[in-house]
């Protein structure tokens, strides 16, 4: 399935393939205990467009921060996509759907095609997704901002998780450098958080995802198909479509877990992510933390974490090769790579205000493209 290059026409086709993402699963062990029915996952993003037929039935509730906005409505489109790799519903004729298709969405609109969010709206968004009884918090956006700015987000974080409700984060798309930098909410130390870096088919970092020691795992990042508005699905990449797929087997393990009568704690739900975890190397790095996440071992696995995981242990052998590492080897970026790390980010700081919202450079441009030109994108 080709790269769409991150244009996309608003209701668009759907695309008939099922895509990489989502080949790779057993989906009849991975749903064997549950597709995420009664839990919630809170979008804070520009929105969830209900017009998309496979979304329609999973948002609920919602609020928006935008003025004359809606959170029902995306002009942007990627809080429709973000919503999507959760929770879409199963469509004839398409062979995308979430990984959690029986969870329900709560869109929280903090930004649009005009403006971005700051920390204080992102905070206030993070506090009314607790008040409305989310479980699951999905973040898709981020500041490298000095945290000294980010009191009032670091205080809703906190909330949040003394109120036992998870935080997953995308990790950013600065990483083409190799620099390492950390980026906000996802580098809170909260127990409640989870970082989630991008994966590409070969479960190594993509070359857009930032690494940092606050990266805990990575997920499926690159050539990721998803819901758009008024229908249709489309192309996209970035750390952004990596936490929701994170979310999504989050929101499967809180259901198999409520089904079960038991409870665990948000650092134990990112422990137990973690452990499952496909590991590419034997201890976590700061490219994709534990590994990439494994849906089918986290849910078949019913073990409850009791700490962080440990490191892989040697075989005893001197010549075993366990200490080799593979070096990964990037060669410049290709142009949709390049769109790809710069797509998601508004990276600023200020005391006064800190932008912390998706940046829109491929958002927006697919947006001014919808209503300029007559093409066709997603294929």
């Amino acid at each position: 399935m080709p790269l769409n290059s991150g244009q996309c026409t608003f209701g668009t086709d759907d695309i008939k393939e099922t895509p990489w993402s989502l080949q790779r699963l057993l989906t009849r062990q991975m749903w064997a205990y549950g597709e995420g029915q009664g839990v919630k996952v809170a979008v804070i993003d520009t929105g969830v467009d209900s017009g998309n037929e496979q979304l329609r039935g999973a948002i609920t509730g919602g609020k928006s921060y935008v003025e004359k906005g809606k959170p029902t409505e995306d002009q942007v489109g990627h809080g429709t996509k973000v919503a999507g790799i959760i929770a879409a519903r199963p469509k004839a004729g398409s062979g995308f759907y979430g990984l959690a298709p029986k969870a329900q969405i709560i869109p929280f609109q903090q930004t649009d095609k005009e403006k971005g969010g700051t920390a204080a709206s992102l905070a206030k968004a993070i506090d009314d997704a607790v008040a409305a009884g989310a479980d699951i918090i999905n973040i898709s956006q981020g500041t490298n901002a000095n945290p000294a700015l980010l009191s009032g987000l670091r205080a809703a974080v906190t909330r949040a998780e003394a109120k036992g409700v998870l935080i997953v984060a995308s990790a950013g798309n600065g990483g083409a450098s190799g620099a390492e930098q950390s980026m906000y909410p996802a580098a809170f130390e909260n127990s409640n958080v989870l970082a989630v870096g991008a994966s590409d088919r070969n479960n190594e970092r993509a070359p857009f995802s930032q690494a940092g020691s606050f990266v805990d795992i990575a997920a499926p990042g690159v050539d990721m198909v998803s819901t758009v508005p008024n229908g249709g699905n489309c192309v996209d990449q970035g750390t952004s479509f990596a936490a929701p797929y994170a979310a999504g087997v989050a929101a499967l393990l809180i259901g198999r877990n409520n089904a079960e009568h038991q409870k665990w704690q948000p650092r134990e739900i990112i422990w137990h992510l973690e452990k499952t975890a496909e590991r590419v190397r034997k201890n976590r790095d700061h490219n994709i933390g534990w590994g990439v996440v494994d849906p089918v071992a986290a849910l078949n696995d019913k073990t409850k974490p009791t700490g962080e995981p440990k490191p892989d242990t040697d075989s005893g052998r001197a010549d075993n090769g366990a200490d080799i590492q593979a070096a990964a080897l990037t060669i410049g970026e290709s142009t949709e790579e390049r769109q790809a790390r710069i797509a998601i980010y508004i990276i600023g700081g200020g005391a006064l205000a800190v932008a912390t919202v998706v940046g829109t450079s491929i958002a927006l441009r697919d947006w001014r493209r919808k209503n300029t030109l007559n093409t066709r994108g997603g294929h």
